[in-house]
């Protein structure tokens, strides 16, 4: 069997918060899998349903689709059901690295540092008071379940906190201590840590906005750190990779405390890749231009399907 024989098919958009990243991202797949193999096709979703018309005996998959539908493990469900070879984690690692909860319970478990917590629903919401007595005047509020910052409240005071959660009316969520270190974040390209990045929001908070406005956040790729420390990041984002049964690639997000204390803090299975996005900077650092790393993104599903390349 040869390249000839087969299409890679990008999915990306979907429905979800994070629609308008994951086309960016498809699209800028797409471009540069054009430049390497003749049959490539974009297909932006405007449903969470795996189009019927693909076929896994001619199709391979690159899932492009951050948040709902791509990151917990649904799409990877109808995938495997239908014998699709596909790029990216299985469905049993998207299901847990989205709960954010339980990546946090692997993660203690393995001795990787995380912070404490406090977990609730909507229909179960804590006092104000508890949190700050628990957590610290200053907290972190974010849905267990959803990525690129999506409802993310930064809190200082038992007001705002009551406030913010008076605004919650479904889910499940996650508070923590707010942190006040060095924001970083670590690739991961088949198991192997790529360098560690350093993200500086020019508002002081990595949000959405910050993440995907261009020139609103400085990234130092790689970060300026003492290379025992480095290494000692990329070791745990390793560990972690294999802990939460990663596949192929994933990125790990991390804080670095004046201290000299780090913490782990989730696992995005469906990493960015736009301009702005974080793996290709991490990827870079180990020598992978965007070309290199979409095309070696790609080719474990390529030899899942029966090619060698």
């Amino acid at each position: 069997m040869a390249e000839e024989d087969f299409t890679i098919v990008v999915l990306c958009g979907a429905v979800s918060p994070e629609r308008e990243v994951s086309i960016r991202s498809g699209a800028a797949c797409a471009d540069v899998l054009k430049a390497m193999f003749p049959r490539v096709e974009l297909r932006v979703l405007d449903e969470n349903v795996l189009p019927a018309d693909l076929d896994p005996a001619r199709h391979i998959i690159f899932p492009v689709i951050h948040g709902d539908y791509g990151e917990d493990g649904k799409i990877q469900r109808e995938l495997d059901a239908r014998g699709f070879a596909y790029a990216g984690c299985s469905e049993a690692s998207c299901e847990l690295c989205i709960d954010k909860v339980s990546t946090k319970e692997k993660m203690r478990a393995a001795g990787v540092p995380v912070t404490q917590d406090v977990v609730f629903t909507a229909k179960n919401r804590p006092q104000a008071k508890s949190l700050v007595r628990r957590l610290g005047r200053e907290i972190v509020i974010k849905p267990a379940d959803k990525g690129s910052s999506v409802g993310l409240f930064l809190l200082a005071g038992t007001r705002a906190v009551k406030r913010a959660l008076a605004k919650i009316r479904e889910g499940k969520w996650i508070a923590e201590p707010r942190l006040y270190g060095r924001e970083l974040t670590v690739g991961l390209i088949g198991g192997v840590a790529g360098g560690v990045v350093e993200i500086r929001p020019k508002s002081g908070a990595y949000d959405y906005r910050s993440k995907y406005t261009s020139g609103a956040t400085e990234y130092l790729a790689p970060a300026p750190l003492p290379e025992f420390v480095a290494a000692t990041i990329r070791s745990e984002a390793e560990k972690i990779f294999e802990i939460c049964g990663c596949r192929d690639y994933s990125r790990a997000d991390v804080i670095l405390m004046p201290d000299g204390r780090y913490f782990f803090l989730e696992v995005n299975t469906m990493p960015g890749l736009t301009a702005t996005s974080l793996l290709p900077k991490s990827a870079s650092c180990i020598g992978y231009d965007f070309t290199a790393l979409v095309r070696k993104m790609i080719s474990p599903a390529i030899r899942r399907f029966g090619v060698e390349i």
